[in-house]
């Protein structure tokens, strides 16, 4: 059992005979009431979303999600192929079953699938990723002092803030869950 004042995303659970993946919650504490948790959660199986809010001790039964490791191959079409390392048989999936999850995963990167009951329902990208800068502004000498950020593209095509000494051709490591900077590798 897993209590609403433990929600965080990615957490899966069963409520009312359907299964739910928090995607985004917030902890509220309104000057006058009690507390509650506001949370956007979409159903695995049928993969709508919706809002809902909790009470801090409402408890839910949480759900058994099966995660296998793959090899994201490549895309055809919308249709994106990943390889089970065991059998090496080729697992297709749909652009809206994986929302921005490969923003920052390249060919041949290793991916976790996620499934419940043999359903897939969405795929979890390393925590880090170490990609190059295709494009981004030069920084200006003597601008480093204030800590500010330019925008860059990485080899994916995704776009993240990196520090100003950042420069194109530089290979940066990123955190995929926040898509924040991390390091100049």
């Amino acid at each position: 059992m897993i209590s609403a004042g433990d929600f965080r995303n990615g957490i899966t659970f069963e409520e009312e005979g359907n299964v739910f993946q928090i995607v985004k919650f917030q902890h509220v504490k309104p000057g006058k009431g009690a507390a509650f948790v506001r949370t956007t959660l979409r159903n695995v199986v049928t993969g709508g979303v919706v809002e809902k809010t909790f009470r801090p001790d409402q408890k839910f039964p949480k759900a058994h999600i099966d995660r296998k490791d793959m090899q994201y191959s490549y895309e055809d079409g919308g249709i994106f192929y990943f390889m089970d390392q065991e059998t090496f048989d080729m697992v297709p999936l749909n652009a809206d079953v994986l929302g921005d999850a490969l923003k920052f995963v390249k060919e041949n990167d290793f991916v976790r699938i996620l499934s419940y009951k043999g359903n897939v329902f969405g795929v979890e990208p390393p925590n880090f990723v170490e990609l190059e800068i295709t494009e981004t502004e030069p920084g200006v000498k003597g601008d480093t002092a204030t800590g500010a950020s330019k925008t860059a593209t990485v080899e994916t095509g995704a776009i993240i803030n990196v520090p100003l000494f950042v420069n194109q051709g530089d290979r940066v490591r990123i955190d995929t869950r926040t898509g924040e900077y991390m390091e100049r590798v």
